[in-house]
């Protein structure tokens, strides 16, 4: 069953020439309970456009700005600190860092474009998981790895190297194969990142053999 944001209703509106009110036209198609609501809404509209028109030039809102360059500037500070904790060896505080990167990335208003949050998303999942890894936080990375390539699936060859990686380490040798395999035909063999994911998938699969004593 729809709900009430899926449905659409068309009212006979009617604009004064002179004042620019909206207002509705006389119909009887429709219940008191639906006028009485609908007259509220356009008496709300009207008042708003009178405030406005009183105001000095320029009385027309600025647009909203498509990326908050505050939010853009905070994510960035919290992921180089994040990367310097990383240089330093301080894993811990690397993990709390980016976290809270995270957290202000994924708290964008809907209306920023989707792919700026998804690449910032991605990288920021990326080096949490690299952080966690560290660590030996293999269920950790594998979760963080994991999404960072749900969020960008394509150039994004490190995350696949790390999702195959932490599967790798907590034994889960067939599952880091698969993914390799489907990293590979995504990321391509061709470049470093290539390579890196052929060398890795080469050891899983020497693990594999040894595991089921063909080796």
């Amino acid at each position: 069953m729809a709900s009430e944001v899926d449905l659409f209703n068309e009212y006979p509106l009617h604009l004064d020439p002179s004042s620019k009110a909206i207002s509705l036209a006389s119909s009887s198609s429709y219940s008191s309970a639906q006028q009485t609501a609908l007259h509220a809404e356009l008496q709300d509209l009207n008042q708003l456009h009178r405030a406005l028109i009183a105001l000095e030039p320029p009385n027309i809102p600025p647009p909203p700005l498509p990326i908050n360059p505050k939010r853009s500037a905070q994510i960035t500070k919290l992921r180089d600190s994040a990367n310097t904790a990383y240089r330093k060896n301080n894993y811990v505080e690397a993990v709390r860092l980016y976290t809270y990167a995270i957290e202000m990335a994924l708290a964008r208003p809907g209306w920023e474009p989707v792919t700026l949050a998804r690449d910032e998303m991605a990288g920021l999942y990326a080096n949490r998981a690299q952080a966690q890894m560290a660590q030996q936080a293999w269920p950790e990375g594998l979760v963080d790895a994991k999404a960072s390539v749900d969020s960008k699936a394509v150039g994004n060859v490190k995350a696949w190297w790390r999702v195959a990686k932490c599967l790798a380490e907590m034994s889960r040798l067939e599952e880091a194969k698969q993914f390799l395999v489907k990293g590979l035909e995504i990321e391509g063999k061709d470049g470093e990142g290539g390579k890196e994911l052929l060398g890795l998938l080469e050891d899983v699969e020497k693990d594999l053999q040894s595991k089921s004593g063909l080796a």
